[in-house]
């Protein structure tokens, strides 16, 4: 039977931060899908033309890479190898995400926060499947 290590404190200090990271972004993801007429009348032209013009396979994906992502989080949380599939496909639902967001010009709908943001997820969420598998190797996970 393999030894079952003990994680440091950075391991809890950047699982933490990354599970609150996740959660925003399935309550992200929860505001955007369940925006009421009323709610979307509010927001500049731009960004409302944008949010109502995503296709389906978009909000699918922003779907699965915010719930695959606090899944993976919750699972380094309990230190449980499943967090590097889940945040694989977290990553996954991201890179499909971002691309629609990349391609249909977010840019012009949100300003230069339309491409530093998608940039910056995509970043954390690469450190993410990275930072799981190596937890991993040092026994931290089981």
């Amino acid at each position: 039977m393999s030894e079952f290590k003990k994680p440091n404190v950075g391991f809890w200090v950047i699982s933490i931060i990354a599970f609150v990271w996740n959660l925003m972004g399935v309550l992200n993801y929860i505001a955007q899908a369940y925006m009421t007429e009323d709610m979307k009348v509010l927001l500049p032209q731009g960004q409302r033309e944008y949010i109502e013009n995503v296709p389906a396979w978009a909000t699918a994906a922003f779907a699965i890479a915010v719930f695959a992502g606090l899944i993976g989080c919750l699972s380094l949380l309990f230190r449980k190898k499943t967090a590097k599939i889940a945040l694989l496909i977290s990553l996954l639902g991201v890179i499909v995400q971002m691309s629609h967001g990349f391609i249909s010009g977010i840019e012009n709908a949100y300003g230069p926060g339309g491409i530093a943001m998608p940039i910056m997820i995509i970043g954390l969420s690469i450190f993410l499947v990275w930072y799981s598998r190596f937890v991993d190797t040092k026994g931290w996970l089981s």
